[in-house]
């Protein structure tokens, strides 16, 4: 995939996740990208309990990344992980509509960090840089009524903290501090500094 050229010189790269919002976000810094999704099994976030969310999603993104790295000779993999932390507890995707409703609960009028764990590694020699970006969000409180509706609606199915900042969930945020694109799942301005030293740094 292709959009519009970057102002940045990146080189091809790999999309090791099926999000439609993280391959939009490459689209709209119009990079040059595939897509091919991880297989790994993720293991499930309680294993995680007493790590924080920066080591959590790094972890992860190297895992994603790693999983299909391994099917390539050349080219740049990028893996991402996100996950909500909400006072050390990590909120991944809901397991269904309950499940929802209880971190929607939890986060009203709360503050908490939105975490995502990117990782590159250059194919073609294995070598591999990850890191973390946090941002805080804000939520107002919530009525239940619009809990349920927002639950109704199927948007928080596939998102950690259940909820999307780019969509209906931006009606119960607040504010945030930090990388408004970190929260939809790829922090932009990050990846194309972490991209360029990467490059300079593996001879790319």
């Amino acid at each position: 995939m292709q959009a519009d050229e970057c102002p940045v010189k990146i080189p091809h790269l790999i999309l090791a996740s099926a999000s439609p919002r993280r391959a939009a976000l490459l689209s709209q810094l119009g990079v040059t990208y595939d897509i091919h999704p991880s297989d790994a099994v993720e293991p499930p976030h309680n294993v995680h309990a007493n790590k924080p969310a920066s080591e959590v999603t790094q972890e992860l993104a190297s895992l994603k990344a790693s999983s299909v790295a391994q099917h390539y000779d050349d080219g740049l993999i990028v893996g991402a992980d996100t996950l909500v932390s909400l006072e050390g507890k990590l909120l991944g995707k809901p397991t269904d509509d309950a499940d929802a409703l209880a971190m929607l609960t939890a986060l009203s009028n709360t503050c908490h960090e939105v975490v995502t764990g990117v990782a590159l590694i250059d194919a073609s020699s294995g070598r591999e840089h990850v890191w973390a970006e946090t941002t805080q969000v804000y939520f107002r409180k919530l009525q239940s009524t619009e809990i349920t509706a927002y639950i109704a609606s199927g948007e928080p199915s596939d998102k950690a903290g259940a909820y999307g900042i780019q969509g209906r969930g931006a009606a119960f945020v607040r504010r945030i501090d930090g990388c408004y694109f970190n929260v939809v799942g790829l922090p932009l301005a990050s990846l194309i500094e972490h991209l360029s030293n990467f490059q300079r740094h593996v001879g790319i």
